[in-house]
């Protein structure tokens, strides 16, 4: 048996219910990556350019600051990393949050929530940010995913 951590990000809520799910169905760890700045509605506007998640999104080396971090990180064998798909992407704050681990030898799945996107180019700018890990191919799960379907697909990782 190995040992679980979902770690996830969460804008409006959705994220946060699929992880709450994730980690209940699988009995794992749970942690939220939340930002130091909170994000606004403002913020979230994809369709104001000049909006936070947009200028953000546009600068590929843009590094969210988190507030906390998981506690001994080393215990964990596979990290589920969840967050809504932002651009076809994970948004840059996923990046924040591998980048300040030592993720040798450590399975990697990400799962995202979205209204129609898929994963788009999700691992392709994932990669990067775990370099040593097993970046498994993620997917995107809809608010009404139930907890067997969440099971059966991590028992692939676990």
């Amino acid at each position: 048996m190995c040992n679980v951590l979902v770690a996830y990000f969460s804008a409006t809520g959705n994220t946060e219910a699929c992880a709450k799910k994730l980690a209940q169905a699988i009995n794992a760890d749970i942690f939220e990556i939340v930002p130091v700045t909170p994000y606004t509605a403002k913020d979230l506007n994809w369709q104001n350019a000049k909006s936070r998640s947009s200028l953000e999104m546009k600068d590929k080396n843009s590094r969210p600051q988190i507030a906390g971090l998981v506690e001994e990180m080393s215990k964990y064998d596979v990290i589920f990393v969840g967050f809504p798909i932002w651009w076809y992407v994970a948004p840059t704050i996923i990046n924040t949050f591998l980048e300040q681990y030592n993720l040798s030898e450590k399975t990697i799945v990400p799962f995202a929530t979205s209204g129609s996107s898929g994963m788009g180019k999700t691992n392709e700018k994932l990669a990067p940010s775990c370099p040593d890990s097993r970046l498994m191919e993620g997917r995107r799960f809809a608010l009404n995913t139930s907890a067997e379907e969440f099971a059966s697909w991590a028992a692939d990782f676990i």
